[in-house]
């Protein structure tokens, strides 16, 4: 489909183009020429040398203003998936973890797709019925692998997790895409409940950048104790537009990831996360989202934080924070 729709969208500038500029034929330069008056006939220009109308100059420009943007939808729907999706498939730390509770673990999406995951079961110290798990959907980068750190000092705080790769990203099977993505959300999520007996009550679905929008969406198709994004846009166009400011761009992708839209269905509870000094997705990205969810609602600042380094200028006060609002969720009774 994606190059079937790059090549009508280019056989139709082509068209457009040969359209708008095509030459009068030989024949009706004939007729014109036959039907002229004389050129010695006072006061009566050569037809042949008219300049175009104001009315040709106008079809014109808005034939070439269809072309440029006929021709923009091709490069997106083309290039779009390797601005939004930067998987990795190396390791940056071994997969398999010993010594730390870590577990490798395999599920299916509902289209067949072979997942891949890290599964921890906490720390202990809590009654199983009181033990957050947070089902964690990570960025648009890398792989879970770069999230080791983060995972290890999240069970040290007494969370449980299953932290799983996408599609397309480290050992899962696949290729990414926004439909894709969500099916795998929901693949975990009930990987969660079916093959390892968490109650919905227990879930928090977590999600940082990209991935705040893919847990919004498990958050709403399930029923979890809450939500929590971190560093959450309002939607891709929307970051789009930041780079690329030509209005009808978001016309022409594919990959939504509507936060702003979604997020006004949300019935459970719900924190917000993010930077002060986050200039990837500024931080009126998060309170507009914020703003438009109902209910109960969070909004916690890192001051001083970008995009990537939330967890590391946070310190321990960012996992404390996180840690508070899941007990806080499952013991309130959830969703």
């Amino acid at each position: 489909m994606r190059k079937l729709g790059i090549a009508v969208a280019i056989a139709l500038a082509l068209v457009s183009v040969s359209v708008a500029f095509a030459q009068p034929s030989a024949g009706s330069q004939g007729t014109m020429a036959s039907e002229a008056p004389s050129p010695n006939e006072p006061g009566i220009e050569d037809a042949g040398q008219t300049a175009p109308t104001l009315g040709k100059r106008l079809i014109r420009l808005l034939v070439a203003v269809c072309v440029v943007v006929l021709l923009l939808s091709a490069l997106v729907l083309f290039f779009e998936n390797r601005f939004v999706f930067y998987p990795t498939h190396k390791p940056a730390v071994d997969w398999d973890l010993p010594g730390t509770g870590i577990e490798e673990c395999t599920f299916r999406s509902r289209d067949g797709t072979r997942l891949h995951g890290w599964w921890h079961p906490g720390a202990g110290g809590q009654a199983e019925d009181e033990t957050p798990v947070l089902l964690w959907c990570h960025g648009n980068a890398g792989n879970i692998t770069q999230r080791a750190d983060d995972a290890l000092e999240f069970a040290r705080h007494g969370l449980a997790f299953l932290l799983f790769d996408y599609r397309g990203y480290g050992k899962s099977e696949g290729k990414p895409s926004e439909h894709g993505l969500n099916l795998d959300a929901e693949a975990a999520y009930e990987y969660l409940t079916e093959q390892r007996g968490v109650r919905p009550r227990r879930i928090i679905c977590f999600g940082r950048s990209l991935g705040a929008a893919v847990a919004l969406h498990a958050g709403l198709r399930g029923k979890p104790a809450g939500v929590i994004m971190e560093s959450a846009f309002d939607s891709v166009p929307s970051i789009a537009m930041r780079k690329i400011p030509f209005p009808p761009l978001g016309l022409f992708m594919r990959n939504q990831f509507d936060c702003l839209g979604m997020v006004g269905y949300l019935r459970v509870p719900l924190l917000m996360v993010h930077g002060s000094n986050d200039r990837l997705v500024p931080i009126r990205h998060g309170r507009r989202v914020y703003e438009a969810a109902p209910g109960l609602k969070e909004f916690y600042t890192i001051e001083g934080a970008g995009h990537n380094d939330t967890s590391a200028v946070g310190g321990q006060p960012y996992y404390e924070e996180i840690a508070r609002f899941c007990f806080q969720c499952v013991r309130s009774g959830g969703g």
